[in-house]
């Protein structure tokens, strides 16, 4: 009898308890598993939509900080230092998608696009044959400058001098004829010395806009695009095809602080010398702007566009950039407005996307700080 309760086994009854307590066991390792997995997925996406949002603020804030800068030119009527009534004050808005053609880029035109470094759109009909696809309910943005690093410079993220690419050149030498010269080339400007050669400096335009897709059309992944001006390669000098930036970019939008007051409340005139309140020392000039903006912030739109008193006024850009992840998350739902300035909203979207808003106030210190006296 001993010896036949050493080698009896597990009875039926207790097998069945075994197995039911290790399926329970597994079954909640498996739904831990599970619910540990949804959550990396979601936590992924979150980091990624931010991190598309954070990304996208970052590149516009990198160029439009540097929207006005021309070198050592200042524009005569933003040059505070002059002593006579500026003639190069801008006319009219530019076309900011002009391809180049000496007949066209007169020296108006040029004023035009030199003085009014920044525009903005609320549709894309300025720039048909560039912007395509454009996200209904975003803004365009343009912005120009020169190249912060010389050509072929100590720096080496300068790209070489490249024959047929559009320069800017402007002269700090008084026996010179000419101020400035935008051109591919004829470069002859000097400096101080009026020996040396002036620096040369690459023009630089940036049209930015959100696309509805990604990669291919109909994908559903809206992305943040930009189209710069460069030399074609049949030769021609124009804004190029539209290249993808960020994606999972839904909203953007483009605010303006306009200086279009002097530091006396009187406003901005340009049709006479500056006008100093005290001419001694040169201090708080009364017809011209003092550096900040003097009322709210506007948007540009088809109903009211900017004015070109406006555009070469500005002395800040605020943007708002709506992020959205690229994948829907299970079990939400976005039920949520999204203010993108004062007068906009978006939303509810009832969808299961995950959304945030990023918004950035940019100074433009080329403009601003030009504008600024003791």
């Amino acid at each position: 009898m001993n010896s036949m309760k050493r080698q009896s086994g597990l009875s039926l009854i207790e097998l069945m308890v075994s197995i039911t307590i290790s399926l329970v066991i597994l079954a909640a390792l498996v739904a831990l598993f599970v619910n540990t997995s949804r959550s990396s997925r979601e936590f992924a996406r979150a980091n990624s939509m931010i991190e598309s949002g954070r990304l996208a603020v970052q590149v516009l804030e990198s160029d439009v900080v540097h929207a006005g800068y021309w070198g050592t030119y200042v524009p005569d009527f933003d040059d505070q230092t002059s002593s006579a009534a500026p003639d190069d004050v801008p006319t009219a808005v530019p076309d900011p998608c002009l391809a180049y053609d000496p007949a066209n880029w007169t020296d108006e035109y040029i004023d035009n696009l030199i003085g009014m470094p920044v525009q903005t759109y609320d549709d894309a009909t300025v720039c048909a044959g560039i912007i395509t696809d454009r996200l209904a309910d975003t803004d365009v943005l343009i912005v120009r400058h020169v190249e912060t690093c010389l050509p072929g410079g100590p720096s080496p993220n300068c790209e070489p001098v490249v024959p047929g690419r559009l320069y800017f050149q402007s002269t700090l030498c008084l026996t010179d004829v000419a101020e400035r010269v935008l051109d591919t080339a004829g470069f002859m400007l000097q400096q101080r010395d009026c020996v040396t050669p002036a620096d040369t400096r690459r023009f630089m335009s940036s049209i930015y806009y959100v696309r509805d897709y990604s990669v291919t059309a109909g994908d559903g992944i809206p992305t943040l695009m930009r189209s710069q001006f460069d030399l074609s390669p049949g030769g021609e000098l124009e804004h190029q095809a539209a290249v993808p930036l960020v994606e999972g970019i839904e909203g953007f939008r483009v605010e303006l602080g306009v200086d279009d007051f002097s530091e006396t409340g009187a406003a901005v005139d340009y049709t006479i010398a500056v006008n100093w309140a005290d001419p001694e020392t040169r201090t708080t000039p009364t017809n011209r702007g003092d550096g900040v903006p003097d009322d709210t912030f506007v948007r540009c739109t088809t109903a009211v566009p900017c004015t070109a008193d406006q555009l070469m006024n500005l002395t800040a850009v605020k943007l708002h950039v709506l992020a959205r992840s690229r994948e829907p998350s299970q079990g939400h739902s976005d039920t949520k407005t999204y203010a993108l300035d004062a007068g906009t909203t978006l939303g509810p979207f009832n969808d299961s996307f995950q959304r945030h808003v990023f918004v950035t106030t940019i100074r433009l210190p080329n403009i601003s700080g030009r504008r600024i006296t003791p």
